[in-house]
């Protein structure tokens, strides 16, 4: 409750600081610490990430000039670049990850009821990855190819909301199938992925545990035709089939019906070849599904845009890890804030009034809701005039 507090203090309340003293000592993360906790790492990090630091001097400089303000905002450390730089190379980063599905789980439950737009009544994931270059030289760890690095970021996620359920962070060079085997799946959720995760044998295991997928399908698959459904042509449906593999390694990989789904995207002027093992929902629906798989594309956009995960702080790959899961965390916490106040505002219009009003003391719920227009008087105003009427 607002009582003379900063907005960040208010912000920190929604985090389940019960659940993040279980995962700190799950990883011993203050084992032998005095003055820098594993809270104080996380709510500098956190700073550095609703503001848009750019770097350990950047962080230091901008809380040295609220020291005054520190400790009604939670920090009970004295923050030194030193000692975050320090923490983040050192302090397990499963700490974060695990608190980051803590808040993905609770920012789940709060969209639950969310449409995305075709009134389906099972859960609909989008799974794909991201890759972020790194420089060789100053990240050796982080494999890709010859005279160049990177990580790639496999996210899965719920299409109520928005909210990423599954984060794997890996090498350059691992392949994009191989994050399927990571997966937990869910019976009779669906799963919308593009055709660079078309590997049968894996595909074959949505079916053993009740799950549905839809994929594109490549132009060089080997099939046969066994059936066929009319489908409307001015809905951009071309032809809705029942197929079975017939290549000597697909056909093992995958002896089941599969079903091919045809459609012309007018606005692309593109035709797209859909697989999936569903033969419920009609082919509009499935076409339409694949469509929200752009939700993921989104996400890595405005993750990239809003947050630092393309600058990093640290060089080794535990103080990668560390960031790329606390920016996870301030996403879901801002989505979580968005929800539990009913804020119609954006998450970039949240984040961009976060960044400029986390240490005045004012409610949190009255800055992010309330709008100011601008006067239309311009009597007093000390705006010069282009032209002289």
């Amino acid at each position: 409750m607002y009582v003379d507090r900063i907005v960040f203090s208010q912000l920190i309340d929604f985090l389940p600081k019960y659940q993040f003293n279980k995962c700190v000592r799950l990883y011993r993360g203050n084992n032998r610490v005095r003055r820098f906790s594993c809270l104080d790492q996380f709510l500098c990090m956190a700073f550095a990430q609703l503001t848009y630091r750019e770097s350990l001097r950047d962080i230091e400089t901008c809380l040295r000039s609220m020291q005054s303000k520190l400790y009604h905002a939670g920090f009970r450390g004295n923050m030194s670049r030193s000692t975050l730089a320090e923490a983040n190379e050192n302090r397990d980063w499963r700490i974060y990850a695990d608190f980051a599905q803590v808040l993905i789980a609770k920012a789940r439950q709060l969209y639950a009821n969310d449409d995305f737009g075709l009134g389906l009544k099972q859960t609909a994931y989008a799974f794909d990855s991201s890759t972020i270059d790194l420089c060789l030289t100053l990240f050796p760890w982080a494999t890709f190819r010859k005279r160049k690095a990177a990580i790639k970021l496999h996210t899965l996620i719920d299409l109520r909301g928005s909210i990423p359920c599954f984060i794997s962070i890996t090498d350059g060079k691992t392949h994009d199938v191989n994050i399927l085997d990571q997966l937990i799946l869910e019976a009779g959720a669906f799963y919308i992925m593009d055709r660079g995760y078309v590997d049968f044998s894996r595909l074959y295991l949505f079916n053993q545990h009740q799950a549905f997928f839809i994929t594109r399908a490549k132009s060089n698959m080997n099939y046969v035709r066994r059936d066929y459904r009319t489908v409307d042509k001015t809905t951009g449906l071309r032809s809705d089939q029942t197929i079975v593999l017939r290549g000597n390694k697909s056909s093992k990989d995958y002896p089941v019906p599969l079903r091919r789904v045809s459609y012309y995207d007018s606005e692309n002027q593109k035709r797209l070849v859909f697989l999936t093992n569903n033969f419920f929902l009609d082919a509009l629906t499935i076409a339409k599904l694949y469509r929200c798989r752009w939700q993921v594309e989104l996400f890595f956009k405005w993750i990239k845009q809003n947050l630092r995960i393309k600058t990093f702080f640290g060089t080794t790959e535990n103080a990668v890890k560390t960031q790329i899961w606390i920016a996870i965390s301030v996403y879901v916490l801002v989505a979580i804030v968005k929800k539990e106040l009913e804020i119609s505002r954006s998450l970039t219009e949240i984040l961009q009034i976060l960044s400029i009003t986390l240490f005045e003391k004012v409610p949190m719920d009255k800055v992010l809701t309330e709008t100011f227009p601008q006067s239309g008087n311009d009597e007093f105003s000390n705006q010069l005039l282009l032209f002289d009427l």
